[in-house]
């Protein structure tokens, strides 16, 4: 992963209301979830929530799929796995005999 990549989908993490949809559509799985379903949920106004999935779609964390007249979000699990494996690649590197050292850019 590119660190503009990582940096841009941390950014995006960054925001309180973006976190909680994210949370919420990880805990979903892969089924994903319904966006009046996650409007509910965490009581965001359809405006406001609109507004923040679409950045989080912006950085592929978030994929939408529309299935007749419903709109489903689904977490991006590889996107999220890459970024995990990105912050922790380089664990330790410049410790002194750590063998779990990997380069991540």
């Amino acid at each position: 992963m590119k660190i503009d990549d990582a940096a841009a989908r941390l950014e995006a993490l960054g925001n309180r209301t973006r976190l909680q949809i994210y949370r919420a559509l990880v805990r979903a799985g892969h089924k994903g979830m319904p966006v009046g379903r996650l409007q509910d949920k965490l009581k965001i106004p359809a405006s406001t929530l609109s507004h923040h999935i679409k950045t989080l779609v912006s950085v592929d964390l978030v994929s939408q799929v529309r299935e007749s007249t419903t709109l489903i979000c689904h977490a991006n699990f590889d996107a999220m796995r890459g970024l995990v494996d990105f912050l922790a690649a380089e664990c330790c590197a410049d410790e002194v005999g750590c063998k779990d050292t990997q380069t991540a850019a």
